[in-house]
């Protein structure tokens, strides 16, 4: 049986934790920043856990996450 692709652009966006939590970056942290408050700017920083129907399939997308 061959070995199953990893999608790549998702192996790009994604991390896969040791406990298995799905983990992304947030949306509107690349540029436009000038006008961001300081506050909003340190929050856009932080990683979150994807939600679960999300999760289900970037766990397809990379099968050996």
């Amino acid at each position: 049986m061959p070995k199953i692709k990893t999608r790549k652009a998702a192996a790009k966006r994604f991390r896969i934790t040791g406990s298995g939590k799905v983990i992304r970056r947030r949306a509107g942290a690349k540029h436009l920043l000038e006008w961001k408050s300081s506050r909003q700017k340190r929050a856009l920083g932080r990683d979150l856990i994807v939600s679960s129907g999300d999760k289900r399939k970037v766990r397809v997308m990379m099968p050996y996450g």
